[in-house]
C-alpha cells in the first residue's frame, strides 16, 4: 500500500477522481488536497498542499494535475523537499523515479488519455530509484535547494 497525496485544478479535476478510485479499490491509502469540482480556480494552493503532504512524511508520494500539468509541477517544485516531475508518457515517468527520485507526479489532463494515465500512474509508483551516480545528483539537487 502506498499513501497518495492528489492535487488538482479544476482542468485536472476529473482525472483526478478517476485515479483517486482505481488506486483506494487497488488498496492505496488516498489524501485529496482538492480541487473538489469543474469550477474555474487557481492550482498553485492544491498541488503545494499534495507536496506538503509528501514533505512532512503523510504520503509517500504525490500526484498533482491540471490542463498541461506544467504549472501544476511548478507549484508542487516551490516545496522545499518536492522533486515534482512532468510525464505525459511512459518514458519520463520511468525516468523521473529511476534517475530523479521524483516524489511528486505532474499529469496534464488535457494531454492524455485515461488509458495512458494510468499506465504512467503505475509505472511512476512501481518503479525504484537506481541510486549510484544518480543519488549524487539527487543530493546536489537538495543542495541547491539549501541555499534559498
Amino acid at each position: 500500500m502506498t499513501r497518495i497525496a492528489f492535487g488538482s485544478d479544476h482542468a485536472g479535476y476529473e482525472l483526478k477522481q478517476h485515479l483517486i478510485a482505481r488506486l483506494a479499490d487497488a488498496g492505496h491509502e488516498i489524501i485529496d488536497c482538492g480541487t473538489d469540482s469543474t469550477d474555474s480556480v487557481d492550482y498553485p494552493e492544491f498541488c503545494a498542499a499534495a507536496a506538503r503532504q509528501v514533505r512532512d512524511g503523510h504520503a509517500d508520494v504525490g500526484i498533482v494535475m491540471g490542463g498541461s500539468g506544467q504549472g501544476e509541477q511548478l507549484a508542487a517544485n516551490k516545496v522545499r523537499g518536492a522533486r515534482a516531475a512532468l510525464c505525459n508518457c511512459l518514458y519520463t515517468a520511468r525516468m523521473a523515479r529511476e534517475h530523479n527520485d521524483a516524489n511528486v507526479l505532474s499529469i496534464g489532463a488535457r494531454v492524455v488519455g485515461l488509458g495512458l494515465a494510468e499506465e504512467i500512474v503505475d509505472l511512476f509508483l512501481s518503479t525504484e530509484f537506481e541510486g549510484g551516480r544518480h543519488a549524487r545528483r539527487v543530493d546536489q539537487l537538495t543542495a541547491l535547494e539549501a541555499e534559498f
